[in-house]
């Protein structure tokens, strides 16, 4: 196994663009909550998060199980079970993976310099 040598960007889920949300949905179409890892921060402390990896970096945004839970519950491309829309699912299938012109990690740097 290769160690991963893509650079890490930590993000709140709130400061994502709304493309990287929407490829994060496409990634994680069942929620997030229980997909979350624990990783300990600069200052030492355990902090929970959604991994989400591009072809150039490795994404974690930040998030707690109960902030999971909420994004996936006040979310409407989410049904009630917590389960991306069909509809929902096929616009961003259509929007994004044969789109070579999407480019997550510039949308996220976009919104970061901003």
């Amino acid at each position: 196994m290769t160690p991963n040598t893509k650079p890490k960007v930590v993000k709140d889920y709130d400061k994502l663009t709304e493309v990287v949300k929407e490829q994060i949905k496409l990634h994680y179409p069942h929620g997030f909550r229980q997909h979350l890892i624990t990783f300990k921060n600069a200052q030492g402390k355990f902090v929970s998060a959604l991994p989400f990896e591009t072809e150039d970096r490795y994404y974690l945004v930040r998030m707690t199980q109960t902030e999971a839970t909420e994004i996936i519950e006040d979310d409407t491309d989410y049904n009630q079970d917590g389960i991306l829309k069909v509809d929902v699912r096929a616009e961003y299938v259509e929007k994004y993976i044969d789109n070579d012109e999407v480019d997550i990690d510039d949308a996220l740097d976009e919104k970061t310099n901003t």
